[in-house]
């Protein structure tokens, strides 16, 4: 199970109100994305799922398998199944990726966890995302490029095996060939495991890859606007300068929906 549910979420950074009063439910299994202009608070969602305590929440609960999970720390939200794809990862001078992972295995595994097995799927899985042999004995994204560093990403949600999966424009700085890894090799993920995903991009280029069930529209804080993939046609075309329109259109989508169900 990977059910993610946000209720009536309001967070704050630095006394400035980012997210206002949010809901959003991804049930087991489903893709959302999450698309809008920069500084609507995007970001800001993934984060606040994965719990960094640079936000503060004021008001709103935050649900994983039914389980609040405000008050838990970074870690322990990674030990129940949520991982993040970050839009910026972090360079860890002085750890390999080889020890990082293999030290978040054994510490979540402790007694399961297989040094055979998991050398043998970190080099399965690095093949696969066509990133150089001397990955593993090199510093965790340390002299990365951009697209080197998404892979990285990719790599350790495979070996983490997530059941819900936080995707912060994993697609930016990446080239053609780069994002046609990357998307495929989440989708392959995807396909395998069927986890809660959510997608949160700029572009639609990333979608043509990781198909999304489910197109939301974030601005101020909140969303105004989901829909299906025509939604995305929309936005492509229009852009997101009236938000008055997007309502109107796309505003009572689930509404809709549910009723036909």
């Amino acid at each position: 199970m990977g059910k993610l549910k946000i209720v009536n979420l309001t967070v704050s950074i630095d006394g400035k109100t980012i997210l206002d009063d949010f809901n959003l439910e991804i049930n087991d299994g489903e893709i959302h994305a999450i698309m809008g202009p920069n500084g609507t608070g995007k970001s800001t969602l993934a984060k606040v799922i994965m719990g960094d305590p640079k936000f503060k929440i004021i008001s709103g609960d935050i649900y994983f398998d039914d389980v609040k999970i405000n008050d838990l720390s970074v870690d322990k939200r990674s030990n129940l199944g949520i991982f993040l794809g970050m839009q910026m990862p972090t360079e860890i001078d002085g750890v390999t990726n080889a020890d990082f992972l293999r030290t978040a295995l054994h510490s979540r595994d402790k007694e399961k966890f297989s040094l055979f097995s998991f050398v043998k799927s970190m080099n399965s899985v690095s093949e696969d995302l066509k990133m150089h042999k001397d990955m593993s004995s090199r510093f965790v994204n340390k002299g990365f490029s951009g697209g080197e560093k998404k892979k990285n990403e990719v790599l350790q949600m495979y070996m983490l095996k997530p059941k819900s999966i936080l995707l912060d424009e994993i697609d930016s700085g990446l080239d053609v060939d780069s994002l046609s890894i990357v998307g495929n090799s989440v989708m392959d993920y995807y396909n395998e495991h069927k986890p809660s995903m959510l997608v949160i991009t700029h572009y639609s280029r990333l979608l043509n890859y990781i198909k999304p069930d489910y197109v939301h529209i974030i601005s101020e804080g909140r969303i105004i606007a989901s829909g299906d993939n025509t939604l995305v046609e929309y936005i492509e075309k229009n852009g997101y300068s009236n938000n008055n329109k997007l309502k109107e259109k796309f505003g009572c989508y689930f509404k809709e929906v549910l009723k036909n169900e």
